[in-house]
C-alpha cells in the first residue's frame, strides 16, 4: 500500500501545485478588485458607488459553484473562448472581489473620520492621507477577514475538479481511482491543504503584527 501512494505522490505534487497556482492568481485579482471596489464604495462618485454596490451584491447571493458553471459554460456561448483554468480563475476572482470589496471597506469605514479630518489639515492630498494616514490603520482591521477570504478561496478551488481542472482534489481522486487506496490517499490530501493555510494564517499574523504598533 504505501509503496503505491509513494508511486503516486508526484501526482499529488502536481495537483497541489495547480491549486497554489489556482490559488495565488485568484487571491491576488481577487484582492485588487477588493481595494478598487473597497475605495469606490467608500470614496467614488454615485454612478460608480452603484455598480460597485450592484456588483458586490449580486456576486455575494450566487453559490460560487453556479457561478463557476455560468462563465465555463456561459461565455463559449457568446463567442469567449476560455479554458477550464481560465474559467476557474475569473469565476473565483470575481466572487472573491466581491467579498474582499466589502472586507476593504469595513476596515476603511472602521477609521474615525477625524483621522482623515487631521490629515487634511495639515495639508496631505486625498491619495497621500489615504496612503499615510487611513489604510495603514486599516490594514489591521482588514487583515483577519482577508486571511479567512484566502483560506476559503484555497479551499472552493477545489470546486475547479468539476470542470476537469487537475488540482488537488481531482488528483487525489484520480489516485484513489488507480490505487483504491482511500483512506491514506485523502488523509494525505487534506494535511497539503492544511499546510498549505496554515502557512497563509500565519503570514497573515506575522503582516498583522507588523502593524501592532498603530493603537486608536
Amino acid at each position: 500500500m504505501w509503496h503505491e501512494l509513494w508511486i503516486a505522490f508526484p501526482a499529488l505534487l502536481r495537483g497541489l501545485a495547480v491549486t497554489l497556482e489556482l490559488s495565488a492568481v485568484v487571491i491576488v485579482l481577487g484582492s485588487t478588485i477588493g481595494y478598487l471596489g473597497g475605495l469606490s464604495l467608500e470614496y467614488g462618485p454615485k454612478p460608480l458607488w452603484a455598480a460597485v454596490r450592484v456588483y458586490v451584491d449580486t456576486l455575494r447571493g450566487i453559490p460560487v459553484l453556479v457561478l463557476l458553471f455560468a462563465v465555463f459554460y456561459g461565455l463559449p456561448i457568446v463567442g469567449i473562448q476560455i479554458g477550464a483554468f481560465g474559467a476557474g480563475v475569473v469565476a473565483l476572482s470575481v466572487f472573491a472581489g466581491a467579498h474582499m470589496t466589502e472586507v476593504v471597506r469595513g476596515g476603511i469605514a472602521s477609521i474615525p473620520r477625524t483621522q482623515g479630518d487631521a490629515a487634511k489639515a495639515i495639508g496631505l492630498q486625498f491619495w497621500e492621507r489615504l496612503r499615510w494616514v487611513i489604510l495603514p490603520q486599516a490594514v489591521r482591521r482588514i487583515l483577519p477577514p482577508w486571511v479567512n477570504t484566502a483560506v476559503e478561496l484555497v479551499k472552493g478551488s477545489s470546486l475547479v475538479s468539476l470542470i476537469g481542472v487537475v488540482e488537488l482534489l481531482l488528483a487525489t481522486q484520480q489516485v484513489v481511482g488507480r490505487t483504491f487506496i482511500v483512506i491514506p490517499t485523502y488523509t494525505l490530501a487534506g494535511l497539503m491543504y492544511f499546510v498549505v493555510n496554515y502557512g497563509i494564517s500565519r503570514l497573515g499574523a506575522l503582516v498583522e503584527r507588523r502593524y501592532a504598533f498603530l493603537s486608536y
